[in-house]
């Protein structure tokens, strides 16, 4: 669509005039996408699927478990844990892959900056510096941005509210595909390489995701190879269960710690949970933690010391030197209640930008641009203040990495290089494990103030990395103002150690922007590797949550509602008791009979206007028109297998039907079902008559229309069905519900309301 010449004059945006040059391209490209979107937050998009979660207990599937005898359930169940193994494994080593490229790519682009800056410091002329550092942040980013916004748009962001909604049972198109995992990996270390203010962990656990997605189906439908393994979990039930575990598995990459993935998966992920899933889940992040570890230790050339659990190491706090009193309790309550204000006024903001973002910048090329803008500016941001700051400190004794002089005495480094020229991994460690006075607190106030608005701007962008990182350095750095201004009240007493209360200030920033609670608080506990502050982290994370909901929600929520996703909680709205399912129901259904003319299916099928996913099964009575009784469900991709292989009556007793119809036959079809339109019916064939009843779920979950909706609202949530069949008192279809009927109801700020639905 674009020209080449305009190709090239998005290269020279740097010295153009940003407004004339967009004007121009809207000039060159006519009539081709609004300049403006608009976009609501209160609509419920259309275009999300949900999966089947409920297994079709037809005639088939009975049949085929009966056939089935204990020995072979068995090495089903030994299947299951090969493949949890192999997820561990896999999303272990991703995570080593990830950690050594960043490593090696931004050291090198560390040392050529720092040369040139202690070069061009000599004899004048820092300009040149402050160039080169923009311009290789840009130029890196450039590629990380374009090949997310031109190859794969799914694989922006952090990719956590993505994996929450397909937990939740959403189907969100291309999430968890080989593609996405590939751009993914590229996209992260592209923009953590390029200086963003953005982490590598957030983005695990939607490449563990994938992983486990490709693992368990045993064929990947971008390679367009089928390896023939695993055929058995081909239904979104299976695949839905190892995600949750894929997703586990990579925050148990990222922070090193296990439990915590369990936990994530727990709280923010799996609606449908039990005792066995647990505990693979849990195998799948013990096996993952230890992969990266050992693969890392041998890297480091200590092969037998595993030392780094998780990409994120916080170093070990001790207990002797950190311990806390009861008095200091109040003073962590304060600091949770300050990161929640902190957190919600980032939400807010990010909340009017991501609005902005949709309506305007939806052109790729755009997002390309305003990623390199972002970058440039971080570039710059970082170089001024390092630039204007006086504050040096004796080089021996600290452990910085790229020590930069600037304008310091010989034997001295600028304390501010260590927070800005840094991977902001390193820069956490820095404020936790610095020696007390290593920071001057005008410094750490005016990199906490640059860096919050910054990480601000840069979530959302169309490149892929996580928000955690960031999160825990602003709450770092104010956590560490916080504690040295303490030192100063109390003249320097010994309880008022820096670095206990930048954790503190950690865990309060990135609870009140994210709202996670209990997995959180362990994943804090086991990345610090110290139990003893378990307690007031809890405190402080849950002051954070309270203060912060009071305001706006968490930003994976937020951003799950921008996108107008029909996502369940875990409750109905309080206030929904009046609602019934009368009310809440789709009408009219369309009803299918047991035996049904084959050019009926294809029209219902074909038909867009409705483009329903189940179809009611009703008693075949030819001479009545009242609606007769329910007889089953069965859902548009049975339908069209069985169009496919032209399973027809007529066929049958003519015998040129081949073989019956296996499960089989269903599973090689999924996920990727052909359309409708695809498939070939001649005009002799539509006069056939095609038999359902062996195709059909024959015990569908049904309510009565006198049902509230929280009664409806629980049954369909904790079972993770898609369709709910609504029945008057003599089993007559009289309405469906599905999860748009239920998304549709929230509370609001005024009590409860009511989502209109949007096809976009």
């Amino acid at each position: 669509q674009l020209t080449s010449s305009s190709f090239l004059r998005i290269g020279q945006l740097s010295n153009v005039d940003l407004n004339e040059d967009i004007h121009e391209l809207e000039t060159e490209l006519p009539r081709q996408r609004p300049n403006e979107i608009p976009h609501n937050e209160k609509l419920l998009s259309l275009k999300y699927e949900s999966l089947d979660y409920d297994n079709s207990e037809n005639q088939l599937f009975l049949e085929e478990e009966r056939r089935i005898n204990h020995a072979a359930f068995r090495t089903v169940e030994i299947k299951r844990w090969v493949i949890c193994a192999m997820i561990g494994i896999l999303t272990g080593l991703v995570a080593c892959f990830i950690d050594i490229v960043v490593e090696n790519l931004a050291g090198l682009k560390y040392r050529v900056v720092k040369d040139n800056i202690d070069k061009f410091t000599a004899k004048g002329g820092l300009s040149f510096s402050l160039l080169l550092w923009a311009t290789l942040n840009a130029s890196v980013v450039m590629v990380g941005s374009m090949i997310v916004a031109f190859i794969e748009p799914v694989a922006a962001g952090s990719g956590i509210p993505q994996i929450k909604c397909y937990l939740n049972g959403v189907k969100i198109p291309h999430v968890v595909r080989l593609k996405t995992l590939v751009i993914k990996v590229c996209g992260v270390i592209l923009s953590v390489v390029g200086g963003l203010a953005v982490g590598k962990e957030g983005p695990m656990i939607h490449s563990g995701s994938v992983i486990a997605a490709g693992i368990s189906q045993g064929r990947s439908t971008s390679l367009k190879r089928d390896f023939k393994i695993f055929e058995y979990f081909r239904r979104d039930t299976e695949k839905r269960d190892f995600v949750s575990a894929g997703a586990a598995a990579g925050v148990s990459a990222a922070f090193g710690a296990p439990v915590g993935g369990v936990l994530f998966s727990l709280e923010e992920g799996a609606s449908f949970w039990n005792q066995f899933l647990t505990w693979r889940i849990f195998f799948a992040s013990m096996i993952s933690t230890f992969t990266l570890n050992s693969v890392l230790s041998v890297y480091h050339g200590n092969a037998w010391d595993l030392s780094s659990p998780g990409l994120i190491n916080f170093g070990r706090f001790d207990s002797e030197k950190m311990g806390y009193t009861i008095q200091e309790i109040p003073i962590f309550i304060f600091m949770g209640v300050v990161g929640g204000i902190l957190g919600a006024l980032f939400n807010a903001l990010n909340y009017w930008l991501t609005m902005f973002r949709i309506r305007y910048i939806h052109r790729p090329c755009l997002q390309v641009v305003e990623a390199m803008l972002v970058a440039a500016v971080t570039a710059t941001v970082g170089f001024v203040m390092i630039y204007c700051s006086r504050d040096c400190q004796p080089i021996q004794g600290s452990s910085v990495a790229y020590p930069l002089q600037l304008f310091c005495a010989d034997g001295e480094y600028n304390s501010m290089a260590t927070a800005f020229f840094n991977t902001p991994e390193k820069s956490v460690v820095n404020l936790f494990h610095d020696p007390p006075g290593s920071y001057n607190p005008m410094t750490l106030g005016m990199f906490t103030l640059m860096y919050f608005f910054l990480a601000c701007w840069t979530y959302g962008l169309t490149v892929s990395a996580g928000v955690f990182i960031p999160s825990l350095l602003i709450g770092a750095a104010w956590g560490r103002l916080f504690g040295i201004s303490l030192s100063y009240l109390t003249k320097g007493s010994i309880w008022a150690d820096p670095g206990k209360y930048a954790l503190m200030g950690a865990a309060a920033q990135l609870g009140g922007i994210v709202r996670m609670t209990l997995s959180l608080t362990v994943i804090m506990m086991e990345a610090t590797g110290n139990v003893t502050y378990g307690f007031p982290i809890m405190l402080v994370l849950m002051t954070a949550k309270i203060v912060g909901d009071y305001f706006v929600e968490g930003l994976y929520d937020m951003h799950i509602q921008l996108q107008s996703v029909p996502f369940l909680h875990w409750e109905a709205p309080v206030t929904s008791h009046s609602l019934t399912a009368r009310e809440v129901m789709s009408t009219p259904v369309t009803c299918l009979r047991r035996i049904e003319r084959v050019g009926t299916v294809v029209d219902i099928l074909s038909d867009t206007s409705s483009n329903h996913n189940g179809f009611p099964v009703v008693e075949s009575n030819p001479n009545t028109t009242q609606v007769a009784g329910l007889r089953g469900l069965i859902l548009r991709s049975q339908l069209i297998v069985l169009l496919k292989h032209k399973v027809f009556v007529e066929r049958a007793n003519r015998n040129l039907v081949q073989r019956r119809l296996k499960l089989k036959d269903f599973r090689d079809a999924y996920p990727r079902f052909p359309p409708i339109q695809s498939i070939h019916v001649s005009q002799d064939e539509r006069e056939c008559m095609i038999d359902l009843s062996e195709f059909m779920n024959p015990s569908p979950y049904t309510v009565p229309q006198e049902a509230s909706l929280p009664r409806v609202f629980k049954l369909f949530r904790a079972l993770g069905l898609r369709h709910l069949v609504v029945v008057d008192n003599r089993n007559e279809v009289v309405g469906m519900v599905t999860r748009k009927d239920l998304a549709r109801y929230r509370l609001g700020k005024e009590g409860l309301e009511e989502l209109s639905l949007a096809q976009t």
